[in-house]
């Protein structure tokens, strides 16, 4: 199995964020700001986050922002994104910088999306999906302006989107899917009603999912991903049932995913890397607890002592 191979790691992701002209920066140029978030956090996470220039990280954040809107894009001259917007928050949190943010601006673009039902819109072209109620809910908390939008709603609109097995949907009716049910309990936990998800039902759909080489898959019969590693993970912190899986043989399998010459972790063995897969594959480490990792917060997907800053900063 070996040990997490942290300072190619932190090779990898300043590497990647240098190679702006090579076809992984090109097909992800969209996601940019979602990949700077993945990136840095895992930096963080690995007690590294000193290696990137901050005000330089900052002062991109920050050419992203649509004044018009008040919302963030995935790079500049994009179009805003709820997804995108908290990306943006969650980076200069990493960073105690949301003092550069207007915050009024931007919870007024978020709670703008807020539909009649209670569900989001990503964006002002529409789609629905519970994805984005959680972008909300989470980034409006971070912000300390929850109050912007009707709560009880997104709470309601959220439950309506439980399935029979436990499992939460990207609408009603949607299959339950493990990347949907993190959205779901995530945004039910910071908004204070995890009172609506039955926890051992649920628990037992999300621990059905450890394969038998350790890896955790999103659905039924699909492979183990080390993605699911975060979404299936944090969801049964969340809910209390963590004890649930074999947490060792899940280590095992997504340390057997790295790539231990130049560093960065992939969605199985011997495939190829990227930023994604490494930043939930560190971060699921962190839940289990992995030496030498800071912990994550399982809700808000940030480092446990940014979350404390966040809420308990003295003025």
């Amino acid at each position: 199995m070996g040990d997490l191979e942290v300072h190619k790691h932190v090779q990898y992701i300043i590497s990647v964020e240098k190679k702006k002209e090579s076809f992984e920066a090109l097909v992800m140029e969209h996601l940019r700001m979602n990949g700077a978030y993945w990136g840095l956090t895992t930096l963080d996470l690995l007690q590294n986050i000193t290696a990137v220039d901050q005000e330089e990280v900052i002062s991109w954040v920050m050419s992203c922002w649509d004044q018009d809107s008040g919302g963030f894009t995935g790079t500049v001259g994009h179009d805003p994104h709820v997804h995108y917007t908290l990306s943006a928050v969650q980076i200069l949190a990493l960073f105690d910088r949301l003092d550069i943010l207007d915050k009024d601006k931007v919870s007024s673009y978020i709670a703008r999306l807020q539909n009649e039902d209670g569900s989001f819109s990503g964006d002002i072209w529409g789609e629905i999906d519970t994805r984005f109620s959680y972008c909300a809910i989470c980034c409006l908390s971070i912000l300390h302006c929850l109050d912007k939008i009707n709560v009880e709603k997104a709470v309601n609109y959220i439950v309506s989107c439980k399935n029979l097995d436990g499992g939460f949907g990207c609408t009603a009716g949607g299959e339950s899917h493990a990347g949907q049910i993190f959205c779901c309990v995530g945004a039910l936990s910071i908004a204070g009603a995890l009172h609506h998800v039955d926890r051992d039902l649920l628990g037992w759909w999300l621990c059905e999912r450890q394969c038998k080489d350790g890896g955790l898959n999103g659905r039924p019969e699909k492979l183990a991903d080390v993605c699911y590693s975060w979404w299936v993970l944090s969801s049964l912190v969340m809910i209390d049932r963590v004890h649930w899986i074999d947490k060792t043989k899940l280590a095992m399998y997504i340390l057997s995913c790295q790539d231990r010459e130049n560093g960065g972790i992939s969605d199985r063995p011997d495939n190829a890397v990227d930023v994604f897969h490494t930043y939930f594959g560190v971060a699921g480490l962190s839940l289990m607890e992995y030496p030498g990792l800071k912990s994550i917060d399982p809700a808000f997907a940030l480092p446990v002592d940014v979350v404390n800053r966040i809420f308990f900063k003295k003025p």
